[in-house]
């Protein structure tokens, strides 16, 4: 096939005429000259020449590509259609476009996180070694230089192992510029090696750069650190830089592709590893070694660090940690571990909608193609051949799926935007930034997506057009007659959009349902009108005492705003992440092993109960007197409870092995018992056990965040706090005010997430549920008009037809709900395997979304309903 006869084939059409012209003239003057007539000589050379039409589809068979010609002819005609129907097409591209679109922008942060390899050297075999402690999640980072020597030296399923230690705040200074915070990585000499990483300039970290060796000043810069810094200058090798203040010579850059192993973080320099560091590592399988061939060995081989770690530690649960060896081919687990559930609860929800879609417009062409009978048959009758008609509707509908794509493209992209935003706004040390790059993978499954819906959606249509009767088709004329088997195609893609429209809103339901569940939770202190102000006095020049000084006078200044009905100060506070803690001991309480738990620390002012209303059980609070004795403390209930159980805490004393502090034990003599309350997550695995110290201590300030009650809106009064933080300590910096509230549902950004888009993309599938009912009802009556001209001429009130209509319509939707409740049932089990916490055994999610479709579905079949009653009998006859 001459692909040179794909191009200039108008040229050749009109060659083709003219040639086709020159013959039958010529033929014409042969005949008059012979003595014919002028129109008898034209008659009979056409007679002879033949079916002119006949040789020019035989004649372009033979320049090939017929097909591709035929397929442009038809998407001509099929755009023609869509712009003189502007109001199918407008609904049928925006269904599909939101569908397609919702269904790409939670695809593009998928593919970021679970499915984009990195750009490395056979990233498949790549592996991660994760720690596992009870009722904690799993990470990566806590390895030390011992146990990696003892996996490196002893293992024999890793062709390799290496690793790197990640700072994410660290300090860096290029040259002359003003400091900034990037993100430093401290990598093993065999780090970029075994990677396979290449260097854009210069070279990169290697063997002779490992801990032991003196040449250990050195780093290399991120393609991007050079370009923003260094304005991609070659002379950037051997020039001085600072991080976290102290100096490396660039002797390198890594190339533009590779930012490290984290998605939701890019490396900005590497610098040589430092072995009293703690390291995450990850290694290389050897070829032919399994996964669980490389799990089996290091479970044997963890029990080097558990005896490591039992040695320096008082913990009993250590002896209970594990190890787990994971994939990493697509970066270190850590984002997916917290987003990778949420993602795939979300991708089910959309792709159910863009299935939604594919029926609703399905419905909507089956409709269309009613007013088309006559269209088809008329080409059926003239001698286009039924495959012909069926790849022109297969060819409208993937005309409109393309522009739902195109359309897609741009919803997807501000849904990405949204979703991204939404994702990098949790707690402050759990953000999560991620760059959604356009990727071939992505493209193709936009690509793809285009062409499955064009099928799924044009199939019905496609169908009904091969099955059509070209002699009944004309001879009914103007008229339209329902078939049987047309009225149950109609009837099943009701009950299919009724049935997914149910799975949607129930589903939603249950994860708004959650999220209200937990942001009712008692959590042990009130969080409305409380404003958080954290300060940063680290480049302050303050000394301990003095600070100390300022921050009371401070709280006394603060105290003293109107609006403010109470502060204090909190180290850490609520719901913002984990503080300090240890192990408690209690003179005369013997505790199992089994039974010993971490006790979380906090650091607190007076009037630190009072300002967040937790209920103070027994006792007193602190006062600014236990500075100068500050070996107080308050616990909480569960603390009490379960080293004093049945007896008065007060006077008595608890004993602290501050691990997390490498401090001395320290014992303290408990004044107060406060209630519980959620430090760490809104919704605890377990009762934490909480002590409270003293903020003031020995001159000394312990906590920087001021926890301020107000009895007026928080955000009133930050102009006030930041006008007394600058006349008290005019060198100590605000370095974060929020609200307790924000605090809050930043720390549930993911349940938030999922509650808002789940239900966004269920009122979108009622919608979709809706225009799919009114368009195959306003399709039945189309068809069943003659019918319905018959009933009423045989006595059948208006209202009766109405109600027949309207009947009809409600059992298809029962049908639908019937055959939505397995899928629900399903999609709870799926969610509540996907979602911690989730209650799944309510019903009213279900009867709520029931209750909606049914309302929605009577409502758009009310319309059909009443045009049906209203026919006229007498022109619906005479169409007989």
């Amino acid at each position: 096939m001459n692909i040179r006869m794909l191009f200039g084939r108008g040229r050749r059409e009109r060659e083709l005429d003219e040639e086709i012209n020159a013959h039958l003239a010529m033929a014409i003057r042969e005949r008059i000259a012979r003595g014919e007539e002028p129109q008898a000589a034209e008659l009979a050379a056409q007679r002879e020449f033949g079916n002119r039409a006949l040789i020019q589809e035989t004649t372009r068979d033979m320049w090939g590509w017929s097909f591709l010609a035929q397929f442009l002819q038809d998407a001509r005609y099929a755009l023609r259609g869509m712009r003189n129907s502007p109001g199918f097409t407008a609904v049928a591209v925006l269904s599909l476009a939101l569908g397609i679109g919702a269904n790409t922008a939670i695809f593009s942060l998928m593919y970021t996180v679970m499915l984009r390899a990195l750009p490395v050297t056979h990233p498949e075999q790549l592996v991660e070694l994760l720690q596992k402690y009870p009722g904690e999640p799993r990470g990566n980072g806590y390895w030390t230089w011992r146990s990696y020597e003892h996996y490196r030296d002893h293992n024999h399923v890793f062709s390799a192992l290496t690793g790197t230690a990640i700072d994410n705040r660290a300090r860096l200074q290029t040259g002359d510029s003003e400091p900034a915070t990037g993100v430093a990585e401290y990598v093993l000499g065999n780090y970029f090696p075994e990677l396979g990483v290449k260097p854009a300039l210069g070279r990169l970290i290697g063997p002779g750069h490992d801990p032991a060796s003196p040449d250990g000043a050195v780093a290399v810069v991120s393609w991007s650190l050079w370009a923003s810094r260094f304005n991609r200058d070659p002379g950037v090798l051997g020039k001085q830089i600072l991080v976290n203040d102290t100096p490396a010579v660039v002797i390198g850059v890594a190339p533009r592709e590779f930012v490290g192993l984290r998605v939701n973080a890019r490396t900005d320099v590497w610098l040589p590893f430092r072995p009293a560091m703690k390291l995450a590592l990850l290694g290389r399988l050897k070829p032919g070694v399994t996964l669980e061939q490389a799990r089996a060995e290091m479970a044997l081989l963890y029990r080097f660090t558990i005896e490591e770690r039992a040695a320096a530690s008082t913990d009993p649960q250590i002896r209970r940690m594990r190890v787990e060896v994971e994939p990493c081919g697509a970066g270190l687990s850590s984002v997916r571990d917290r987003i990778g559930k949420p993602l795939t609860v979300l991708m089910a929800v959309v792709a159910v909608l863009l299935f939604l879609a594919c029926v609703n417009i399905a419905g909507m062409l089956l409709a269309r193609g009613a007013s088309r009978a006559r269209e088809m048959a008329l080409r059926l009758g003239l001698g286009a051949s039924r495959g012909r008609l069926v790849r022109q509707m297969l060819t409208e509908s993937l005309m409109l799926s393309i522009a739902g794509t195109l359309a897609g493209a741009v919803v997807a992209y501000f849904g990405t935007t949204v979703l991204l935003r939404i994702i990098d706004s949790g707690r402050e040390h759990e953000r999560i930034h991620l760059e959604v790059q356009p990727d071939g993978g992505i493209l193709l499954f936009a690509a793809g997506v285009a062409i499955l819906t064009g099928l799924l959606f044009g199939l019905i249509p496609a169908v009904n057009a091969f099955r059509s009767t070209p002699a009944l088709a004309l001879r009914q004329a103007g008229r339209a007659v329902e078939t049987r088997l047309s009225r149950l195609v109609g009837k099943t893609l009701l009950a299919a959009q009724v049935a997914l429209s149910v799975l949607l809103l129930s589903t939603a339901g249950l994860f708004i349902a959650h999220l209200s569940n937990l942001n009712q939770a008692d959590l042990g202190f009130r969080r409305d009108h409380v404003l958080l102000v954290t300060l940063d006095p680290s480049r302050s020049g303050y000394r301990a005492e003095r600070l100390s000084g300022a921050y009371q006078e401070l709280l006394q200044r603060i105290q003293a705003i109107p609006g403010v009905r109470s502060a204090s100060l909190s180290a850490p506070t609520p719901l913002h992440g984990a503080g300090a803690s240890g192990f408690g001991t209690v003179e005369g309480f013997e505790e199992r092993p089994e039974d010993r738990r971490w006790i979380s620390i906090s650091y607190v002012a007076p009037k630190y109960f009072e300002t967040l209303e937790t209920p103070l059980l027994s006792g007193r609070e602190f006062d600014f007197q236990d500075q100068v004795n500050p070996r107080v403390a308050i616990i909480s209930r569960t603390l009490s409870r379960h080293y004093f159980a049945g007896r008065n805490p007060i006077g008595k004393r608890i004993t602290l092995d501050h691990v997390t502090l490498s401090r001395e034990p320290a014992t303290y003599e408990i004044v107060g018992v406060a209630e519980d309350a959620n430090y760490m997550e809104i919704r605890e695995p377990e009762e934490r056990r909480i002590i409270y110290l003293p903020a003031f201590r020995n001159e000394r300030v312990l906590a920087h965040t001021f926890v301020i009650r107000t009895g007026v809106g928080p955000w009133s009064i930050t102009g006030d706090v930041r006008r007394a933080v600058r006349e008290t300590a005019q060198t100590i910096s605000v370095a974060r005010i929020t609200t307790l509230s924000d605090q809050i549902d930043a720390s549930i950004v993911l349940e938030r997430m999922m509650a808002v888009l789940s239900g966004f993309f269920a009122v979108l599938g009622a919608l979709l549920a809706g225009i799919g009912v009114y368009g195959l009802l306003a399709y039945t009556v189309a068809r069943r008009t003659n019918e319905i001209g018959i009933r009423l001429a045989l006595g059948a009130t208006p209202g009766g037809v109405l109600r027949m209509i309207t009947w009809e319509a409600f059992i298809a939707v029962a049908a639908g709900l019937v055959l939505g409740l397995p899928m629900v049932i399903w999609g709870r089990t799926l969610a509540a395997a996907l979602v911690q916490d989730l209650t799944t055994k309510t019903t009213a999610s279900f009867a709520i979304g029931a209750a909606a479709i049914v309302a929605v579905a009577l409502l758009a079949s009310y319309i059909p309903a009443r045009r049906a009653a209203r026919v006229n009998p007498m022109e619906s006859l005479r169409q007989e």
